[in-house]
């Protein structure tokens, strides 16, 4: 408690000094509390963007809020799947100290080696979200799109700080992206209705509302999150463009990637027409990686190895942009590794929100990198999956210090070294070439497991070989009235 205490007066210090020295440059237009608007998009890889070297996808919206902002280029999910990086971005806390590990319900692989702990399938409602927090200095909350932290009503985003849920949990099979949607906390819209653009729609309406008052709009879209579906004239633009030697090359997906940027656009426009760009905070981010799949290949994260479920960068490295016009100089770019984690602790700052009672807060404010800032005192980053995902994953924990990555595996022990500055690929395992860095990394792994409580998978005693990559996901219950009901 006094460790963390110290760190958040520390944060303080440096949010107040940097904000204080770009006041010298811009002068601050407001003093009013700052609207945030933190756009969560599912599944989108860190190369799915323009400005993060797309060539196929089309996001002249989300490229105009980079150069309007800040890009980040090392920032990270906090885990390789949603449900834990959803958790971390909303109380600053690692997935392993949650013990919220995997997405919500996970898969069973009955005949694996290992057998996966008995991990929480919900956010506790003992947990502080940061919209329970900015509540505390007047904000109206709302989250409108994928909850994915609990099935049962009662951990619903109306028990964890939010006025407002809308689209929160869907209903035993996967919804659609055109209405009728199978999301019971989501009213129908005329048929052939696309779920981006109504969760825009729905996002704006509640911001007209409260645009007289501070507000956190918590905007988790569904999109690009399987099942791939897009409107149609959009697929055939792009079946016109595919490039046989391009990596990136799924029509729909594209498509998909065009609404969403389209609705990015909405939102830029509302809050610029609106009067209150000066005083809005706008986050962009992602919860893992682009999903590849081998068979029917859905995008690629190339240069980056992999993709979402695994261990390796492709699942794990994110695109992050903030904005907040004459606060945040525009077309700044920052390579410091930041998390998930850390938006919770950020946002307290920049709201003056005391959180010195809430205890083990794992994110690092990264005010002073919005300012300008190319450094940030931190240790190290961690992941820690003691499960299997149907990508390809099995459970392991690693680390990023400095340029250094290393990857712990469970089942067999190996262990894998990179140095991501020369490698981002991760091709070149330097675990026999660098033993030293890889026994410190090795320790501080060890030690923060045991700071965390990470849970340990298990010998599995109907372990079969023959078996092995037999999968299946849990089955879902849905604990919501509203769930049998047709809107």
């Amino acid at each position: 408690m006094k460790s963390g205490f110290v760190k958040y007066i520390f944060s303080v210090l440096l949010v107040s000094l940097s904000l204080h020295a770009i006041s010298q440059k811009t002068s601050l237009k407001t003093k009013k509390q700052p609207n945030i608007i933190l756009l969560l998009v599912d599944d989108l890889g860190w190369i799915d963007i323009g400005s993060y070297g797309s060539s196929f996808y089309e996001t002249p919206n989300i490229d105009k809020l980079t150069k309007e902002g800040i890009k980040f280029t090392n920032a990270y999910s906090a885990c390789n799947v949603c449900s834990p990086s959803r958790a971390s971005i909303l109380t600053g806390k690692y997935p392993a100290r949650l013990h919220l590990t995997d997405w919500i319900e996970g898969y069973q692989k009955p005949f694996a080696k290992l057998l996966p702990p008995a991990w929480t399938m919900y956010l506790p409602l003992e947990e502080t979200t940061i919209a329970e927090v900015l509540k505390k200095k007047n904000y109206a909350t709302a989250s409108i799109g994928k909850w994915h932290l609990g099935d049962d009503v009662k951990y619903y985003p109306e028990h964890q700080g939010f006025d407002l849920n809308i689209a929160g949990n869907y209903a035993g099979s996967p919804p659609t992206y055109f209405s009728p949607y199978r999301i019971p906390r989501l009213k129908n819209g005329d048929k052939g209705e696309y779920l981006t653009d109504r969760l825009t729609d729905e996002a704006i309406k509640f911001m007209d509302e409260k645009k007289n008052n501070p507000f956190f709009l918590y905007l988790p879209y569904y999109a690009v999150h399987t099942p791939i579906q897009a409107k149609e004239e959009y697929v055939q633009t792009f079946k016109s463009k595919i490039n046989p030697s391009s990596p990136q090359q799924n029509p729909v997906y594209a498509a998909m990637i065009k609404s969403l940027d389209e609705s990015v656009g909405r939102l830029l426009q509302y809050v610029k027409e609106k009067g209150i760009e000066d005083n809005t905070i706008i986050i962009f981010t992602s919860d893992n990686g682009g999903l590849i799949r081998s068979k029917n290949p859905i995008t690629s994260n190339l240069p980056l190895r992999e993709g979402k479920g695994t261990a390796y960068e492709g699942g794990v490295r994110v695109p992050l942009i903030v904005k907040w016009k004459g606060t945040i100089k525009e077309n700044t770019q920052s390579d410091v590794p930041v998390i998930g984690t850390d938006l919770f602790p950020t946002l307290a700052a920049l709201t003056n929100s005391n959180i010195s009672s809430i205890g083990n807060i794992d994110g690092v404010n990264i005010a002073p990198l919005l300012s300008g800032s190319q450094t940030l005192k931190r240790d190290a980053l961690y992941w820690h999956y003691p499960h299997y995902h149907s990508e390809g994953a099995t459970p392991h924990t690693s680390i990023r210090n400095g340029d250094y990555k290393l990857i712990w595996f469970y089942e067999t022990g190996k262990k894998e070294l990179y140095n991501l500055k020369k490698d981002v690929g991760e091709q070149d395992n330097l675990i026999e070439k660098e033993p030293k860095i890889a026994a410190m990394l090795m320790k501080k792994i060890i030690a923060w497991k045991h700071e965390t409580g990470a849970q340990e998978p298990q010998l599995n005693p109907q372990y079969d070989i023959k078996r092995v990559n037999q999968t299946a996901p849990h089955q879902r219950v849905v604990k919501d009235p509203l769930a049998s009901k047709e809107d």
